[in-house]
């Protein structure tokens, strides 16, 4: 047998061990695995057996799984690397007809197909599935054409959260409907929610299987999503929907909505709280971090766990190469996205680079429709603020430009300048731009700047005449600490006897209970209720300072005003900003006498401090431009001395002693033991700790470099713990905290991570088979190899022929993926990490 048909023959039946399929009888139960009609094989044959392996009728024997009665369940054609499955397609299809099968895996050992007969074509799959995913299959008989023609109308949720509810006398008579349904909380679909699954049974009636919805911020996806959810569960279509999400908040949030809109007919879970017993229920939530922690998705899940899935935020949970994930269930996909494509209508993409933030979310949003199956660019169903404005449901803002002369400058071609003294006490002139505010550059002057416009041109309440309720956006954890200090001293000294320190509060993750807070917030009784108007039911606290937890999802109809007191290089970042205040709201109180008022947001107000609008939407039309207040002290000017205090010892020193001993290739002991004593420190970091189990890891990663990267207490690098853990690449700080949180057993080795790279690139672009080998040799070089991308970069290809690691052959035989590959690792992989 040659080394390609071993090889193939290894990895099929490591693939079928880890999937639970059985060469041999054991505790589990009885083999499961035939070898050709009527054969199998015998622990002690199997080695041999792998000799003439070849010899058999066809070159590679065909696998019969069985089910656990021991019926014919799944036909496996093999074939040796090389060669691709699919050529197998048309004689496993008769073999599986003759034995009445349905199922069919076709593989070579590097690329594999799972093909269920009755459903579609073969689809290509990282793993595979196990007995029990795939009796999970077997139990449903999806069929497109239920799902198109399936009635859905305005009522297809309120129906399954109270049955019924059409013959209720109070719902029957027009005057009262809209209080019952209020009452009840009944969830009426409204026109574009039916259009957009209208759109989906249209698009699956013509044979597609992936969708995406691009609706604004406000428009009800969740609700349209449980629509989806029940119309594929109501027909069949589907057995067991996964729903992804990509923060924390949003996972609980969506969890809660299905569950009061389809309780009464199916079960939601979230999965890292049902761990043992997630199978038992129709809709799981979770959040792509905790499928792609330690590779879960393949590890815990088979390919055929999930018959629908579903992106929230799309562009963002299955970003980059977390499309893997997404890409490893076999079934319908539906994306949802409030980011439009045509979003970065004002960006020349010839002229994006890399150190430009909208480069990436450009590929991102490309990604998104590409995945999708939108390549036109068109999504399945489309309806934006503009729809959502002229059609009543949602409002736009009055756009406040409330630059300051330090951050027009900032964010100027040529920066803010400011002289400083060296150690030599030359005087040097140093350049701050937008990304540098509140990191390295502070201006104490500007934030008070940024507070007085605020509280002197904010919208208020249009009953109890205080300041409308509102989010401010900071760059940090500590400027949102400032703004809220200066804040709570201002509304003190207007109001001395309304507040306490309790105008404004941080709500970040390192202030506990600020999930908390966002709920109270939203449900207007954060700090308790205001004291402008007697028995008026509007939170006490009118500001929430943030820097990023109430961005994406979070509903609080009756925000009056944003505020960004940071620069934003995000497009889906500033348009989930802006859609915080987007819903529509009808202020009411009820007064001693019995009386009704009521006011309509007619528009809430959009504080820029840093054009943010100008950066993404160069023509917008800007309602308002704010006069800015002139502060007492004056300000730091462009040129200004900054003087920086040093501390000189004077004390005469010398070497006592000089002796010299060379370190062994185990490295010192101080080295070998670093890893065990950062994992002790940072474990009883409880910050840290928090932020790791909510799946916070930019927090966590965040608190870590504040708190330890070269602290005198520790003086912990990732050069130092590479060094301690004798690896041979670079590590990350997220592969730091889930080694030390337990997330994951070791470190993987350069090759390991590799592997990893090319399988996540395979699940996504499902090349042909025979490319396969030619991809992973020319990714890895091209990752891991300086002097091959450049010759790739510089399309030297000449130089090819005098380079070892990868022919001029090889890379003609790559044919249109060598210029897919590149582009794919540039935007995806980090170099860093297997550099020397």
């Amino acid at each position: 047998m040659n080394t390609k048909e071993a090889q193939s023959r290894i990895k099929i039946n490591r693939l079928l061990e880890e999937a639970d399929w059985r060469f041999f009888d054991d505790e589990k139960g009885p083999a499961n695995i035939q070898l050709e009609m009527n054969v199998k094989i015998r622990e002690q044959d199997l080695d041999a057996f792998g000799e003439d392996f070849e010899s058999t009728r066809n070159g590679f024997i065909d696998f019969l799984l069985l089910d656990e009665r021991g019926f014919p369940f799944v036909v496996l054609e093999a074939k040796r690397e090389g060669k691709d499955p699919l050529d197998g397609k048309e004689q496993s299809r008769k073999y599986a007809k003759s034995l009445n099968v349905r199922f069919v895996i076709l593989s070579n050992g590097n690329i594999h197909y799972f093909w269920d007969l009755e459903q579609g074509n073969p689809q290509v799959i990282t793993e595979f599935p196990t007995p029990e995913s795939i009796g999970h299959r077997k139990s449903f008989n999806p069929d497109a054409k239920r799902l198109a023609e399936a009635t859905v109308d305005h009522g297809y949720i309120a129906q399954s959260q109270k049955p019924g509810y059409e013959q209720d006398p109070s719902y029957q008579n027009p005057e009262t409907r809209s209080a019952y349904i209020q009452k009840e909380g009944l969830r009426i679909l409204r026109d574009y929610q039916l259009l957009a699954i209208r759109a989906l049974q249209k698009a699956a009636a013509k044979g597609k299987d992936r969708f995406l919805f691009e609706m604004a911020t406000g428009t009800g996806k969740t609700l349209v999503s449980a629509a989806v959810i029940k119309l594929f569960l109501q027909t069949e279509n589907a057995k067991r929907v996964l729903f992804l999400v990509d923060r924390l908040e949003l996972e609980t949030q969506a969890w809660k909505n299905f569950k009061r809109y389809l309780s009464k007919d199916y079960t939601t879970v979230i999965y890292k709280q049902s761990r043992d017993d997630w199978k038992k229920a129709e809709i799981v939530v979770s959040t792509i971090q905790s499928f792609t922690s330690q590779d879960k998705y393949k590890t815990l899940f088979s390919p055929t766990d999930f018959d629908l899935v579903i992106s929230d935020e799309s562009h963002r949970s299955i970003g980059g190469n977390s499309r893997a994930v997404f890409e490893y269930f076999i079934g319908y996909k539906l994306g949802l996205t409030a980011t439009p494509k045509n979003y970065l209508k004002n960006i020349d993409a010839e002229k994006l680079n890399e150190m430009d933030p909208r480069a990436w979310e450009r590929r991102q949003l490309l990604d998104t429709y590409i995945t999708f199956g939108c390549e036109s660019g068109e999504p399945t169903y489309r309806y934006s603020l503009v729809d959502g404005v002229k059609e009543g449901f949602l409002i736009n803002p009055v756009v406040a430009d409330a630059r300051t002369d330090i951050t027009a400058e900032l964010l100027s071609e040529n920066g803010y300048a400011v002289v400083q003294q060296n150690e030599e006490g030359v005087e040097e002139e140093d350049y701050f731009y937008g990304r540098d505010f509140e990191r390295k550059f502070f201006s104490p002057n500007t934030n008070v700047v940024f507070c007085e416009t605020f509280m002197k041109n904010a919208l208020w309440d249009p009953l109890s005449g205080e300041i409308g309720k509102s989010i401010i956006f900071c760059v940090s954890q500590n400027h949102a600490a400032d703004i809220t200090k200066i804040l709570n001293e201002m509304a003190y000294k207007i109001w001395p006897d309304k507040y306490h320190s309790d105008f404004a509060v941080q709500v970040t993750s390192r202030i506990p209970g600020a999930q908390e807070m966002t709920v109270n917030f939203s449900n207007n009784n954060l700090n308790g209720h205001t004291r402008f108007l007697e028995n008026y039911k509007s939170s006490k606290t009118r500001v929430c300072v943030t820097v990023s937890m109430m961005t994406t999802g979070y509903d609080c109809e009756d925000i009056l005003n944003l505020a960004m007191m940071r620069p934003i290089f995000s497009p889906t970042d500033f348009i989930q900003i802006k859609g915080r205040g987007t819903r529509r709201w009808a202020f009411e109180y009820e007064d001693a006498y019995g009386t009704t008022l009521r006011r309509d947001k007619a528009n809430f107000k959009l504080f820029d401090f840093f054009a943010n609008c100008e950066f993404f939407e160069h023509e917008y039309n800007y309602d308002e431009i704010l006069e800015l207040p002139i502060l007492s002290e004056p300000r730091k000017k462009k040129g200004s001395t900054a003087y920086f205090d040093n501390i000189e010892i004077f004390d005469p020193d010398k070497i006592k002693r000089i002796s010299e001993k060379a370190v062994g290739a185990e490295g010192m002991r101080i080295d070998r033991e670093f890893f065990a004593k950062a994992k002790a420190i940072i474990q009883e970091d409880g910050e840290i700790s928090m932020a790791v189990s909510n799946a916070q890891w930019e927090r966590a990663i965040s608190i870590i470099r504040e708190k330890y990267e070269n602290r005198p207490e520790l003086f912990m690098t990732l050069e130092k713990l590479q060094k301690s853990e004798n690896l041979d690449r670079r590590l990350t700080w997220r592969e730091f905290l889930e080694r030390v949180f337990g997330l994951i057993d070791k470190f993987k080795s350069k090759d390991e991570k590799l592997e990893e790279e090319c399988e996540k690139f395979i699940a996504i672009h499902k090349p042909d088979s025979k490319y396969v080998p030619y991809i992973k040799n020319f990714l890895k070089a091209y990752v891991t190899d300086a002097a091959f991308r450049d010759i790739i970069n510089q399309r030297r290809y000449g130089d090819l022929n005098f380079h070892t690691g990868f022919s001029k052959e090889e890379f003609r035989a790559l044919n249109g993926w060598r210029d897919i590959i590149p582009e794919y690792a540039k935007d995806y992989i980090s170099f860093n990490m297997f550099a020397a």
